[in-house]
């Protein structure tokens, strides 16, 4: 009986490796398939390439707050449109914070309203060490519609790629078209896509090779 049960236990063991290859395997296939999300990207207002808009504006902490054109640092700007009242910025701005630390990046809050509220936000959430600019111009210059958005400035002071962002990988779809060259998710699927339909043509053109 003894040798028996070892046996069967081994079968089921053996069983389980199966099923977890098999299972690893079609997770495989299933990432392949699913494409990537990026930030969406919204239609009005500058788009990718673009001279980002050169505003002056009022910072919160008081002073001004120079937003789009050239960084004479060489550091690249990533917007954050935010208000005190939507529920996915609390999320996205501590995210923000971290990924700018991390990728080096110049991070400029932007809100239109009541500067207490944004005041009450920013002890909130740690927001010191970042400028934050409160103008209404900024968010009519980028047609900003919903929040919150985001847009990367390149050092020269073009617009790499912008759209709405509600979690890290929206916001790092945004630095990764700048290593690209593709404005957004959307478009990288596109091209791929495209190339993909170019190369069954070949294919049916060489007879299946």
């Amino acid at each position: 009986m003894l040798i028996a049960s070892t046996f069967l236990l081994w079968i089921v063991v053996a069983l389980l490796v199966v099923a977890v290859v098999a299972l690893a395997r079609q997770i495989g296939v299933l990432h392949e398939r699913i494409a990537p999300m990026g930030a969406l990207v919204t239609d009005g207002g500058p788009k990718a390439g673009d001279l980002a808009p050169m505003i002056a504006a009022p910072g919160l902490a008081g002073g001004i707050v120079n937003v789009g054109g050239p960084d004479a640092s060489g550091q690249a700007s990533l917007l954050l449109f935010v208000a005190p009242d939507c529920p996915i910025c609390k999320k996205i701005i501590p995210i923000a914070m971290v990924l700018a630390r991390a990728e080096k990046l110049r991070l400029v809050f932007v809100g239109d309203g009541n500067a207490e509220d944004y005041a009450a936000m920013a002890r909130r959430h740690r927001m010191e060490g970042f400028d934050f600019a409160l103008s209404p111009q900024i968010g009519l210059a980028y047609q900003v519609g919903k929040l919150p958005t985001a847009a990367l400035v390149s050092a020269a002071g073009s617009i790499v790629a912008k759209g709405l962002v509600n979690s890290r990988e929206h916001l790092e779809s945004l630095i990764v078209a700048g290593e690209t060259g593709f404005a957004s998710a959307q478009d990288y699927l596109r091209e791929r896509g495209a190339a993909g339909d170019e190369k069954v043509v070949r294919m049916h053109a060489g007879g299946g090779k």
